[in-house]
């Protein structure tokens, strides 16, 4: 898969989420807000689809009119979801961990496929299938630094120590994203 496709898939999806958002607001076309790829080229510099120029990575803000739809649908802010983003891929969706977690919210192949994320690289389905999991584990935990700390640990190592595990890697990271 090229990175150019996995754009213009995004793109598309984007576009679809941005078309029912319209309907189920009654806006028209005319009233519409600035398309994603306008947003989305005026702080890159290239156009969706195209190819970054070497050394161009792309920033977590640019992820913002991804998230901010997905996040919405699950009642999370925003803000929360690029953070996370910002510490488990510095903005970048063919990141892969050196334990095989997986894309811009670093799914484990395993938690993405349970999430029915069909292809963990792809930054929609990546992002949508990583709030779905934080939004499931806020619930589970019922605390957001317990669901932060499932996510980056793992739900077992939580139940496990009876809260955030002890290890400085996970306490860091809750401090990191709650700042």
């Amino acid at each position: 898969m090229r990175i150019s496709d996995a754009f213009q898939r995004t793109l598309q999806r984007v576009q679809e989420i941005e078309s029912r958002l319209q309907s189920l607001r009654g806006e028209s076309a005319a009233a519409a807000p600035p398309s994603f790829e306008s947003a989305f080229v005026a702080p890159v510099g290239f156009p969706v689809g195209g190819t970054p120029p070497p050394g161009m990575q792309l920033r977590v803000r640019d992820w913002e009119p991804v998230v901010a739809p997905i996040a919405a649908r699950y009642n999370l802010d925003t803000e929360l979801v690029l953070r996370i983003i910002e510490a488990e891929s510095g903005g970048d969706p063919r990141a892969v961990s050196p334990k095989g977690a997986l894309g811009l919210m670093q799914l484990m192949p395993e938690t993405a496929r349970a999430l029915g994320v069909a292809d963990p690289l792809d930054p929609v389905q990546n992002i949508e299938g990583g709030v779905r999991y934080l939004s499931h584990l806020i619930q589970r935990f019922g605390d957001l630094r317990l669901a932060l700390a499932a996510y980056n640990a793992g739900p077992g190592r939580v139940q496990q120590y009876g809260g955030v595990p002890p290890f400085p890697e996970t306490q860091r990271y809750i401090e990191r994203i709650l700042g």
